[in-house]
């Protein structure tokens, strides 16, 4: 066996090493470990704050939730897919670790930040789950993963062990303190992140302001008291769009890099927005106040306005500013 951590999963269908990846997501790791071996704080019973056992976590649980030809899943204390630790900690992607193929060790989730003590082995590639999903580890060989595949709802992890081979695996902590100071870690690493990304986008709002200044003579700008910027590209005619009303409109949302989510222009269907209405971005249904027909703005909505702390999907980062370029077609 060569250096490293991993886990010994004991089924009722027989044996399924994991090898662990404690050095990309340590965070993940220690929690896993942490519980299996009994040295991290929980409550089976969800209670909060978690309190200390001092047992192993997982032995006895079952594979609440199998699917064919997708993945197994277990570490719910209920066997329903409702409990966990007591406790929920943030996502740990490694751009690195992808759900590439069968035996992929993750963490089950319901949404970002929303870990605990479920996993799940994959039997075949499920790359939609990618930036989603933290990986953590992987099934070491052929003989491992039939035991994956042979597992149906209901079987149990009859004993869970953790294996540490060589100085650094030796060396690795999971206990309550190094799981929280690893957490803590993790958070200052965000937040430093995420400043750099606020800053560098704001530069990237000044920038198009400018640009899009310098192309549209006379293009006036509105700020809000909310954050919410908006240049005002083509003058409108008529009264401008009031609550309840619906506004048949042409959209391109842009990230600040220039990348574009979605264009109706080149589909050719225009979208239609409820005037006044709650939406999810809150800086468009602010945008969009007022405007009148024929009218066009290029709105600049701070992530607070916009998808948040959080991101979307993966494919909009947290704290992202976006860009939105509307043309009022017409109002009902």
């Amino acid at each position: 066996m060569t250096d490293g951590l991993y886990a010994q999963f004991q089924t009722t269908k027989g044996k399924i090493m994991v090898k662990l990846e404690f050095e990309k997501t340590p965070m993940t790791v220690a929690n896993f470990v942490g519980l299996a071996e009994g040295t991290k704080h929980y409550s089976k019973k969800g209670s909060d704050p978690a309190d200390a056992k001092g047992a192993p976590y997982y032995d006895g649980l079952s594979f609440h939730r199998v699917i064919p030809n997708f993945m197994i899943q277990g570490g719910c204390p209920q066997g329903t897919g409702t409990g966990g630790p007591g406790y929920k900690f943030a996502d740990e992607i490694d751009a690195t670790l992808k759900h590439s193929g069968p035996g992929i060790l993750s963490m089950a989730n319901a949404g970002a930040g929303t870990n605990g003590s479920q996993f799940f082995i994959t039997h075949k590639a499920t790359p939609w789950l990618d930036g989603k999903h933290t990986v953590f580890g992987k099934v070491v060989g052929p003989a491992d993963q039939k035991v994956v595949d042979a597992i149906v709802k209901g079987d149990k992890i009859t004993s869970l062990k953790i294996l540490r081979v060589g100085t650094k695996a030796k060396a690795f902590k999971a206990d309550q303190a190094a799981f929280v100071a690893l957490e803590k870690g993790l958070e200052e690493r965000a937040q430093a992140k995420f400043k750099a990304q606020i800053a560098k986008d704001k530069a990237a709002a000044a920038a198009k302001v400018a640009e899009l200044a310098k192309a549209n003579p006379g293009a006036g700008e509105t700020r809000s008291k909310t954050g919410l910027r908006y240049l005002t590209l083509k003058a409108g005619a008529g009264p401008g769009a009031a609550k309840g009303q619906q506004a048949e409109v042409h959209i391109v949302l842009s990230l600040p890099n220039g990348k574009v989510l979605d264009d109706t222009r080149k589909t050719n269907k225009p979208a239609t927005i409820p005037v006044g209405a709650p939406l999810r971005l809150a800086g468009m249904a602010e945008g969009l106040n007022g405007i009148k027909k024929g009218e066009r703005r290029f709105l600049i909505i701070p992530h607070d306005l916009a998808f948040g702390k959080a991101g979307s999907g993966g494919v909009i980062p947290p704290y992202s500013t976006i860009f939105m370029d509307i043309e009022c077609l017409n109002l009902k």
